[in-house]
């Protein structure tokens, strides 16, 4: 094992789909608002913890907390094989990486984050989901 900083790491949305079928201990942590989660629509299976959300759009002073207590509560962390992979989406892929930065910088050691989001880019008709995302690649996702 190597002894270098850990760093947040990148996947493709099919390449993190991979790691969630093959490491049934990897969870997907959907950081965006409650509003984007639950009406814009989720990968299937991801658990809720927004970064920043409404009504103030202050980032949660409580984000990694939350999610230390989903590892921790889940019985996913054990002194032999470390903690899951947590592996962290928002719209374009961005706030994912400021959230995955910050568990980082918490003591994280296999963070994740979506390139692309769910949604991807705008294109040059202003609409997502046509250049990049979890849902143009065709996986799996649902909606309120």
């Amino acid at each position: 094992m190597s002894s270098s900083a850990p760093m947040l790491r990148h996947l493709s949305p099919t390449q993190a789909y991979e790691l969630l079928q093959q490491n049934p201990r990897a969870i997907l942590v959907d950081v965006r608002s409650n509003m984007e989660f639950l009406f814009v629509g989720h990968p299937t299976g991801a658990i809720h913890i927004p970064w920043i959300d409404e009504p103030d759009w202050n980032i949660n002073p409580n984000f990694v907390r939350q999610i230390r207590e989903l590892l921790l509560g889940g019985i996913i962390c054990d002194e032999g094989d470390g903690c899951a992979p947590v592996i962290l989406i928002c719209r374009s892929g961005k706030r994912s990486v400021e959230a995955g930065n910050a568990l980082v910088d918490a003591g994280f050691r296999d963070v994740y984050n979506v390139l692309d989001g769910f949604e991807g880019e705008l294109d040059e008709n202003h609409h997502r989901s046509s250049l990049g995302g979890w849902r143009r690649d065709g996986l799996p996702w649902e909606q309120c």
